[in-house]
């Protein structure tokens, strides 16, 4: 299959992700602006005015790059894992297994579409941002980096979960049971410094906590951890995620309903 072949189907895949959320924009992109926008109002107007400061910063100021990344990780997350398992249980998946289309071709489709979601919220997030606070990036590529890294990470583990799923009720348990106690736990609302040195030391476990502080040090110019481990972690942790998802896929177990 030659190279063009090749950027003819990566295209194809990565224009119907984005089409397809594009097209239901009511519910793939107004939910989640409307709950960041609570959380802007109730954590950061009302609760955070009785908070104060937060890292030298106000609380408002503080929260606000962690919501914006929780918004980014979550939604380049569900887009994929609905997506793919929806092509798996509809049999189309079977159609881009059969064809000479190589598998990281079809991965990266897929995952680029969940990294298109993903940051489009988080940019439309970050404007809604900009009526509760003035935020003047201090790292304007450290902060483009790793906002893109923890898309294609998170799009990398929907892709999987996808894989793994035996129904629709399967996409949900990892978001619920996994990926929302590591956001909230993962430095979103409060710095990890208020914590005890055992609790510290157990938050540093969670890769979401890296994320979060790494955005936060490109946004507001403060973290709670070293930035370059950040980057050293996640880009590691996408390496491993991309070779796993694509060792499923060669193996084709599970991708067929």
């Amino acid at each position: 299959m030659n190279s063009i072949t090749m950027w003819t189907s990566f295209t194809t895949i990565l224009r119907r992700e984005v089409r397809r959320f594009t097209r239901i924009w009511p519910q793939t992109l107004v939910p989640p602006v409307i709950t960041m926008s609570l959380y802007f109002v109730i954590f950061g107007s009302l609760i955070g005015s009785r908070i104060g400061e937060m890292g030298g910063f106000s609380y408002m100021e503080f929260v606000v790059p962690g919501l914006i990344m929780m918004a980014v990780i979550t939604n380049s997350y569900s887009n994929v894992a609905s997506s793919f398992y929806s092509a798996k249980f509809q049999r189309n998946v079977e159609e881009l297994l059969v064809s000479p289309t190589p598998n990281w071709v079809i991965m990266a489709g897929y995952v680029l579409g969940g990294v298109a979601r993903g940051l489009i919220v988080g940019l439309v997030v970050t404007l809604i941002a900009l009526f509760f606070t003035d935020l003047s990036v201090q790292h304007l590529w450290l902060t483009v980096s790793i906002v893109f890294l923890a898309a294609v990470l998170f799009s990398l583990a929907g892709f999987i979960n996808a894989i793994f799923a035996n129904s629709f009720d399967d996409i949900s348990i990892i978001p619920t049971f996994v990926l929302t106690p590591l956001t909230y736990l993962g430095g979103v609302f409060y710095s990890i410094e208020l914590l005890s040195p055992f609790w510290q030391g157990l938050s540093k476990l969670n890769p979401v906590l890296y994320m979060v502080n790494a955005f936060r040090y490109g946004v507001l110019g403060v973290s709670d951890i070293n930035v370059a481990w950040a980057f050293v972690g996640v880009l590691v942790f996408v390496a491993l995620m991309f070779a796993w998802g694509l060792h499923l896929m060669t193996h084709g177990k599970r991708l067929r309903h």
